[in-house]
């Protein structure tokens, strides 16, 4: 089985392109605090890669931003790569099944005032995210 949840905030832009055969893809980062401080009594997140393909990779371009609470449901996925300097590269990412909207965006910026159709969700987080660390 392979099956992953997130809950956590984007840590950047979500990133759209087309493939050659015009299918969206959409790359974005989530910070998802880990669930202990660390021994200065801080907490600390790890910043987890997220693919989400076709109309909800346009969703998430059109209507997520950085700093957005999301979660996330799909699975690890390990790629292999050869960079141009013949170097062997690996890399886990989540392919993501569903992202589902968790707070309302900020008016005014990318994302901010719109919400994707089905995503009027009341804003619990009471603003910018208790400890993430941006």
């Amino acid at each position: 089985m392979n099956k992953v949840l997130l809950v956590g905030r984007l840590a950047q832009q979500p990133e759209l392109r087309y493939t050659q055969n015009g299918v969206a893809v959409a790359r974005f980062t989530v910070a998802v605090n880990r669930p202990f401080t660390n021994q200065q009594g801080e907490r600390e997140a790890d910043f987890i890669d997220v693919v989400v393909w076709r109309a909800q990779a346009e969703n998430c371009a059109n209507y997520l931003a950085k700093g957005r609470l999301v979660g996330v449901e799909g699975r690890l996925q390990i790629r292999s790569f050869e960079t141009s300097e013949g170097q062997k590269r690996r890399v886990a990412e989540v392919v993501a099944d569903r992202v589902e909207f968790l707070d309302r965006g900020k008016e005014g910026g990318p994302g901010g005032g719109q919400e994707a159709p089905g995503h009027d969700l009341p804003d619990e987080t009471g603003g910018s995210g208790d400890g993430v660390p941006f």
